[in-house]
C-alpha cells in the first residue's frame, strides 16, 4: 500500500469522530427545531382564538373589516410607551418611520412629511413642511385664517368634521372649527406647537383619539407661493372631497390588554389586520442568565456555525410604514396556519421563526396573529451537551494526533534517511558513487528511493561517456573518410580508365559532401534532433540508393563479405537520402565489427504492405535479452571489451532518429538459431514526415 493511501487511512479513522458529532448535533437541533414549531405554533393559534371572539379587539369601528380597501394614502401611527412632548421639535420621533407627500424635497416646491404616534388616549403628528415662504395668519385683514394653515378632517355619527390650525406667529396653536361642529367634539382640546425650521416649519399635534373615530384626513393650504395670491394645498385628502378622510390606522389599548397574558419572555407577538397593516406588536424580552450566558462564547460561535444554514432568506421588507410581509402572513390570512424560518439579520449564524395562525370571526379570517422567537431559545438548552461532546472529541483527536505523530516521525527519519544517502551519492570530485541504497518497500518514499538510483546510474554512464567523448568522434567521421580514401587510392590504380575514375572521383565529392554536412550539422545544431530536420525532403529510389552504397562498403570492408538482396527494380518513398545513407553507415559499420573474419553481412531490401524493410543482418554473437529494447538508447554500447576502438555510443540511437523522423520503425532482433543479429528499418510510402 502507498503512502498516500496510508494516510488518507489514517485520517479516515479521525475524521469519523468528528462527522459522526456533527450529525448528532444536528439530528438534535432538527428535533428541537420541529419542537419550538409545534409549540409556536400552538401559541399563536390560541392568541388568536381569543382575539377571534371579539371584533372591536381589532376593529374599533365595525365599518372598517368590511370596508373596500381604500386607494388613498391612510394615516399609521406607531404605539410608544414614553411621554410624547410637543414643543414643536423633533425630538423622541428619531425611531418613527416618516412619510413624504410632495415634490422633490430637493427643490423649493411644497412637500410634508409626517410621523404618528399613539399613547394612551392621544394621538400625536409630527409634521414637518419644506415651505420657501411662510404666511403667517394676520388679523388686522380679517378674524378668519388668511395665512398658512392646516385642516384636519375627521369622521363622528357619520358627518366630517373639519378642524384649522393657524397662528399669527411661531408658539403654541389650539385647533379652531372649521364649518358645523359636531356635538361632544371641543376644538379647544387639539392643540399643538408651531416652530419655524430651515426652509420651513414643523408642527407638532396632540388629538385626542376618540375625535377621530378611527379615520383621520389632512391637507395643508399655502397661500404665498402661487402666482395671483391663489392658495396651495397638499395633503393625504383634498379640500373639495366630501367622502369620508382616510382610515387612521392604530393599536387599539384593548388589544394590548387582551394580549398581555400572552406575552412571554423570548417570544415577539404580532397582530395582521386583513390589509397586513401591523395593529399590535409586542416586542421579546430576553431572561438574564440562563444556560446561554454560562456557555463559553467561543463554543456558542462553533455550535452555531455548524447549524447554520446560508440557504435561508432575510425576512422580507415592506416598502409601506405600517405593513408587513411574508410568507407565512399570507398564508395565514388565507385561512390556514404555517410557519417559516429566516435569517437574522443581526446575527450571520442565527435564525428566526416565524408563526401565523389566522383569527376567524363569523366564519371569515378578519387577520392574523404572528409569533416570532429567535433560534437562540433553543439552541442554548443544548450547549451543555454540544461542550461535553466537543470535549470527547478532543479527546479522540488528541489520541490519534499522538498516533500521527509517531506515524510521521517514522516517515521522517525514512526520508531523512533517504536525504542524507542522496547528499553523500557524489563526491566533491564528481565522482558518483555506486552505493545509493535501494529501497524495497512499496510506497512513494521507497519508489523514490529507486527512482534516485536509476537516476544515479543514468549521470554515472553519461560521465563515463563525456570522459571519453574526444576519443569517440573520430568514429563518427571514419565511415565518410574511408570512402574517400578508397576512391582515391581506386583512382590511382585505374588512371587509363577514364569511365572507371569518374566513378571513384564522384564517389570521392560524395564522400566529402557527406562529411562537410556532418561537421556542419555539428557546429550549427544544439541537438540531434535539429541537425536531422534541417535535412530537406525528396523523392528518393531505395534500389539506386542501397546498391551504389553497397558498392561503397565493398571497397571500404575488403575484408568482409558483403551481399546484397533486392526485391523491386525501384522503391519510392518520401525522404532525405543523406540521413538514410549516415543511418544505413550506422548499422553497416556496427554489423561488420561484430561480424568474424569468416561471416557473412547481408543487405535487404523487401516490400511489405505499407512501405519497405531495409535489414541489416550479420552472423556472429547475439544481443543479450535485456538489451534488445534498449539498443537505440543513447550512450548504450555492446563494444567493451569486444573491440580495441572506442566508439561515441551515439550511432543506433541517430539511427533510430533518422527513422522516426522518417516516420518510420526500427528494431534489432538475434537471428533465428542464434546465429547472428539483424536490425530491420521500416519506411512508410507516402507518408510526409
Amino acid at each position: 500500500m502507498n503512502l498516500r493511501r496510508q494516510l488518507l487511512l489514517v485520517s479516515l479513522l479521525l475524521l469519523c469522530l468528528p462527522w459522526a458529532g456533527c450529525q448528532f448535533i444536528r439530528e438534535m437541533e432538527g428535533a428541537m427545531r420541529h419542537g419550538q414549531e409545534q409549540s409556536l405554533q400552538a401559541t399563536a393559534q390560541a392568541v388568536a382564538a381569543v382575539l377571534g371572539a371579539k371584533e372591536d379587539l381589532l376593529y374599533p369601528n365595525p365599518a372598517r373589516r368590511g370596508a373596500v380597501p381604500d386607494q388613498r394614502q391612510s394615516i399609521y401611527a406607531y404605539p410608544v410607551e414614553q411621554p410624547v412632548i410637543v414643543d414643536g421639535y423633533g425630538d423622541g420621533w428619531e425611531d418613527i418611520e416618516s412619510v413624504r407627500i410632495g415634490g422633490n424635497p430637493d427643490t423649493d416646491s411644497l412637500t410634508i412629511s409626517y410621523k404618528a404616534v399613539t399613547r394612551g388616549p392621544y394621538l400625536y403628528l409630527l409634521l414637518q413642511v419644506q415651505d420657501p415662504v411662510v404666511i403667517y395668519h394676520n388679523p388686522g385683514l380679517s378674524p378668519e385664517p388668511n395665512g398658512d394653515r392646516l385642516i384636519l378632517r375627521t369622521w363622528q355619527h357619520g358627518h366630517r368634521q373639519e378642524y384649522v390650525i393657524a397662528t399669527a406667529a411661531p408658539g403654541s396653536v389650539r385647533a379652531k372649527p372649521a364649518g358645523r361642529r359636531q356635538p361632544g367634539a371641543n376644538a379647544g382640546r387639539i392643540r399643538g406647537y408651531w416652530q419655524d425650521a430651515v426652509g420651513g416649519y414643523t408642527l407638532e399635534l396632540e388629538i385626542p383619539l376618540a375625535y377621530t373615530s378611527g379615520r383621520l384626513g389632512f391637507y395643508l393650504m399655502n397661500v404665498g407661493n402661487r402666482a395671483g395670491g391663489a392658495s396651495e394645498t397638499l395633503g393625504n385628502i383634498t379640500a373639495l372631497s366630501t367622502v369620508a378622510p382616510p382610515w387612521l390606522i392604530y393599536s387599539p389599548a384593548t388589544l394590548q390588554e387582551a394580549l398581555a397574558p400572552f406575552s412571554r419572555q423570548n417570544s415577539q407577538i404580532q397582530v395582521v389586520e386583513q390589509d397586513h397593516w401591523l395593529i399590535a406588536d409586542l416586542p421579546a424580552t430576553h431572561a438574564t442568565g440562563g444556560t446561554t450566558a454560562d456557555t463559553f462564547w467561543l463554543l456558542q460561535v462553533i455550535y452555531r456555525s455548524i447549524l447554520s444554514q446560508d440557504s435561508l432568506e432575510a425576512p422580507p421588507v415592506t416598502p409601506t410604514a405600517g405593513k408587513i410581509q411574508g410568507a407565512e402572513i399570507q398564508a395565514a390570512l388565507s385561512g390556514t396556519a404555517t410557519n417559516h424560518r429566516y435569517r437574522d439579520a443581526n446575527h450571520a449564524t442565527q435564525t428566526t421563526l416565524s408563526a401565523a395562525a389566522p383569527i376567524v370571526y363569523e366564519d371569515s379570517v378578519v387577520g392574523a396573529v404572528v409569533m416570532r422567537q429567535s433560534g437562540e431559545q433553543y439552541l442554548s438548552l443544548t450547549d451543555r451537551a454540544f461542550s461535553r461532546l466537543l470535549g470527547y472529541s478532543l479527546l479522540a483527536l488528541v489520541i490519534g494526533a499522538i498516533g500521527l505523530l509517531g506515524y510521521a516521525s517514522l516517515l521522517s527519519w525514512r526520508i531523512g534517511k533517504l536525504s542524507q544517502a542522496a547528499s553523500s551519492a557524489i563526491r566533491e570530485d564528481g565522482l558518483i558513487l555506486d552505493s545509493f541504497p535501494r529501497s524495497g518497500a512499496g510506497d512513494e518514499i521507497g519508489e523514490l528511493s529507486r527512482h534516485y538510483a536509476n537516476l544515479l546510474d543514468r549521470l554515472r554512464e553519461y560521465n563515463d561517456y563525456l570522459h571519453t567523448l574526444s576519443r569517440k568522434l573520430s568514429h563518427e567521421l571514419r565511415t565518410p573518410i574511408a570512402v574517400i580514401q578508397t576512391s582515391l587510392e581506386n583512382l590511382e590504380q585505374s588512371v587509363n580508365e577514364e569511365k572507371q575514375s569518374n566513378v571513384y572521383l564522384q564517389r570521392a565529392r560524395t564522400g566529402l559532401q557527406r562529411l562537410n554536412r556532418i561537421l556542419t550539422a555539428m557546429s550549427e545544431a544544439n541537438r540531434l534532433e535539429e541537425s536531422i530536420r534541417k535535412n530537406q525532403l525528396i523523392e528518393v529510389d531505395l534500389v539506386a540508393l542501397l546498391q551504389e552504397v553497397f558498392e561503397a562498403y565493398r571497397g571500404i570492408y575488403p575484408e568482409h563479405q558483403l551481399a546484397l538482396e533486392v526485391q523491386a527494380e525501384t522503391a519510392m518513398v518520401t525522404g532525405a537520402p543523406d540521413l538514410i545513407v549516415q543511418a544505413l553507415d550506422k548499422l553497416v559499420d556496427n554489423a561488420t565489427s561484430f561480424c568474424p573474419a569468416d561471416g557473412k553481412t547481408e543487405l535487404r531490401l523487401a516490400q511489405v504492405t505499407d512501405g519497405w524493410d531495409i535489414s541489416v543482418c550479420n552472423e556472429g554473437p547475439t544481443l543479450p535479452e535485456e538489451l534488445q529494447d534498449r539498443l537505440f538508447e543513447p550512450m548504450v554500447s555492446l563494444r567493451g571489451n569486444k573491440s580495441s576502438d572506442v566508439h561515441l555510443g551515439l550511432g543506433l540511437h541517430i539511427v533510430r532518429l533518422i527513422v522516426d523522423f522518417h516516420r518510420g520503425r526500427v528494431r534489432a532482433y538475434n537471428l533465428l538459431d542464434d546465429r547472428g543479429v539483424g536490425v530491420t528499418i521500416h519506411l512508410p510510402v507516402g507518408d510526409q514526415p
